[in-house]
């Protein structure tokens, strides 16, 4: 592992003067106006209105996101389970350590969640979470790993807002979190020092364990990264490892036993607790990284094209790569200005060997996948791994290029002129084009009085559910999710967009919506395609039964979603009984017939 001084690359630290406190304060505090003043730049539009606007590039984790965080603010303020949620997916609940939960950021965000609205702790933890990220990169690489203040800044810059990180910002705030990372990245480097096995240790597992309640699949990359930077260092430079390999190893396993001591039993609820699943729904090789995607622009980039970014990427929040020609350029202009630099090797060996894995089982060019093998389909079903989504490993190569940029800029006052001059104008031309315009949005429809008034208490007594139509489920039933997220939680419903087990027992790989029911599946399918099934008495039936095991109490129809006259017919005509017009909704109201008995 690199000591401090090798990944300065030994240089004279006399050719910068080391600023003054007062100075070095004063840098410090600019970098973090300037990271916050981005961050409410990238998400201005939303801070116009947090409730009333949602993002338009991904409303359904918009939605998701905000019921995580009226969660939090239930487990502080109602004494609510932390780990699982009785009010979605009635009857069966949700496993919310086998969601994101960001339980990390949620529960401590409650009292602002509480008073404020979901919608504001929501467009706080993205703008906090981008703004936060890149300080927190700034401040690692200028207390331990650069002299420069401004090669700190530009690290941090990158990291904290490189297009992965803006696309993400459409709405995952656990994937715009990453200000734990760059300590965590320090601490393991640090269990090469003498005297540092158990304090080391302990340090490390106490950031794990806030690590896992923020995002766990950043913490499989990051313990991925160091894996193979570790291995790609030793094998460069075996001897230097010699000395110390045994306490660092002796550390790790310090870290381990004090993670798992707070971390044995969510997890073991994560994995085989009460709505756990295995898998996602989709094959590992759906979603990779375009390997043309690497020298394009991402949408929200200066200077980005939707068009084109269209075809080379999953989707408007999963542009991890879109570095643009100009960066490509550069990160080679780094890896050989710091060549001699086995630490910065070794991390251009650990992006590159990630890059590759995010490209999945095989190569994709231009949108169409090749047949050309790669490494990833050796472990595409590793049990963990299958979870993740593949192009998600791009992130990490993201990351390094920020502390190769970094580096390589704390290094350039020792060329001479020209090169100088040669570089800064380069990484101009660079990063430029990929800084990030204002993610947009669009106007959502506002809460009726049934909900904003809660005159929904009227109907929906304890113990049972409201039922929206569209079912509040991923694409078709955003306004139900969000109504039930805005409202606090404060009444239960069926279903949801969450990830729980397909179709249990029989089949419990993961998936994005609840066990399908007779009465769902009619409702979606006559939503999808706007046509009038024939009802019979079998469907009859089969909604009493549903909404019994829904435990509902009301059915209300979505002011003006799709279809509206044509769902309005199907309810009256599985219900036997027309709407009643209440608070700007139709609702039927089913306690006569819907009676659950437990």
């Amino acid at each position: 592992m690199p000591a401090v001084e090798e990944v300065l690359d030994e240089r004279d630290l006399s050719v910068a003067a080391v600023p003054a406190p007062a100075r070095r304060r004063r840098a410090d505090l600019g970098a973090l106006i300037g990271y916050l003043a981005l961050g409410v730049l990238v998400l201005i539009q939303l801070w116009i209105s947090p409730a009333g606007r949602v993002l338009s590039h991904n409303d359904d984790d918009h939605g998701f996101f905000a019921f995580v965080l009226a969660h939090g603010e239930r487990v502080v303020f109602h004494g609510a389970n932390p780990l699982f949620s009785d009010r979605m997916n009635v009857p069966d609940g949700v496993n919310m350590m086998a969601n994101t939960t960001v339980l990390a950021l949620s529960v401590p965000l409650a009292p602002v969640t509480h008073w404020l609205g979901a919608g504001v702790s929501l467009v706080l933890l993205l703008t906090l979470g981008l703004s936060g990220t890149a300080f927190a990169w700034y401040w690692v690489l200028s207390r331990h790993l650069v002299t420069g203040r401004v090669a700190a800044w530009i690290g941090g810059l990158w990291c904290g807002f490189a297009p992965t990180m803006v696309s993400h910002a459409n709405g995952h705030i656990n994937f715009v979190s990453l200000f734990v990372v760059p300590f965590l990245v320090w601490q393991v480097l640090r269990l090469r020092e003498p005297g540092r096995v158990v304090r080391g240790g302990v340090v490390l597992g106490l950031l794990v364990v806030l690590q896992v309640f923020i995002n766990e699949e950043i913490l499989l990359f990051t313990a991925l990264t160091l894996g193979v930077f570790v291995s790609a260092y030793a094998a460069l430079e075996p001897r230097a490892v010699a000395g110390y390999w045994r306490r660092f190893v002796a550390g790790l396993g310090v870290a381990v036993v004090t993670a798992l001591v707070p971390l044995a039993y969510p997890l073991w609820f994560q994995f085989a607790g009460p709505q756990s699943y295995s898998g996602q729904p989709f094959e590992p090789g759906k979603f990779v990284t375009d390997l043309l995607s690497l020298g394009a622009y991402a949408r929200q980039s200066l200077a980005g094209n939707a068009a084109i970014a269209r075809e080379l990427s999953v989707s408007p929040t999963e542009e991890n790569t879109f570095f643009g020609v100009p960066m490509l350029v550069m990160i080679v202009v780094s890896v050989v200005l710091l060549w001699r630099n086995l630490a910065a090797r070794a991390a251009a060996i650990a992006g590159l060997v990630l890059l590759i894995m995010s490209m999945g089982p095989e190569l994709r060019i231009a949108g169409h996948d090749t047949g050309i093998p790669l490494p990833f389909a050796l472990i595409a079903h590793v049990p963990v791994i299958d979870l993740v989504s593949v192009t998600r490993f791009a992130m990490v190569p993201a990351t390094i290029i920020g502390l190769l940029l970094a580096l390589a800029a704390d290094r350039v006052p020792l060329l001479e002129r020209r090169r100088r001059l040669a570089f800064w104008a380069g990484l101009a031309l660079a990063v430029v084009p990929v800084l990030p315009k204002p993610l947009p949005v669009v106007a959502a429809d506002p809460l009726p009085p049934f909900i904003a008034q809660q005159q929904w208490r009227d109907y929906v007594t304890p113990g049972r559910t409201l039922v929206t139509v569209p079912l509040p489920e991923v694409t078709t039933g955003r306004a139900g999710m969000r109504w039930f997220a805005l409202s606090g939680l404060d009444y239960a419903v069926p279903r949801g967009y969450f990830m729980g087990p397909a179709n249990p027992p029989l089949t419990i790989t993961g998936s994005w919506n609840a066990a399908p029911r007779p009465t769902s599946e009619l409702l979606r399918l006559a939503g999808a395609y706007g046509r009038m099934p024939v009802v019979s008495v079998a469907d009859r039936t089969s909604a009493v039964a549903d909404l019994t095991y829904w435990r509902a109490s009301v059915v209300v129809l979505v002011p003006g979603t799709p279809h509206h006259d044509l769902l309005r017919s199907i309810i009256t005509e599985l219900l036997g009984k027309a709407p009643q017009p209440v608070g700007g909704v139709l609702l039927w109201d089913v306690r006569d017939i819907a009676t659950p008995s437990g």
